[in-house]
């Protein structure tokens, strides 16, 4: 699965979140200023080209949903940052959130569980 560009992953965490929708649905969740139409329809259209969305045609129009669940691109994802960016060590990369006090201490404890009950 290939890295989504920031505008494309904007667009798929909508259509993840909406399950399915039509061009003018899409953009209602988008923030003001709100993209312009042919914009968001050229980039669904280039996610259903590559097979990242799919769409139901209804006459002239289609309603999109997404085809790549979000738990698998997040799960390729976040193993190809851990790779490029942590010599593929989980270590280094849990290591950098708690040096830099990004996990509160109930976050903390709740990942040392989650460690002991993965060895068990």
């Amino acid at each position: 699965m290939q890295k989504l560009t920031r505008k494309e992953e904007e667009l798929m965490k909508i259509l993840w979140d909406i399950k399915e929708g039509f061009v003018k649905d899409i953009i209602e969740q988008y923030p003001d200023p709100k993209p312009h139409y042919n914009t968001i329809s050229s980039l669904v259209r280039l996610l259903d080209e590559k097979g990242i969305v799919g769409h139901k045609a209804y006459g002239n129009t289609h309603q999109y949903f997404p085809i790549i669940k979000k738990q698998d691109y997040r799960s390729t994802f976040i193993k190809d940052v851990v790779r490029e960016y942590f010599d593929n060590s989980y270590k280094q990369t849990v290591s950098l959130f708690i040096e830099e006090e990004k996990l509160s201490n109930d976050e903390l404890d709740e990942l040392i569980d989650l460690i002991k009950s993965k060895k068990q």
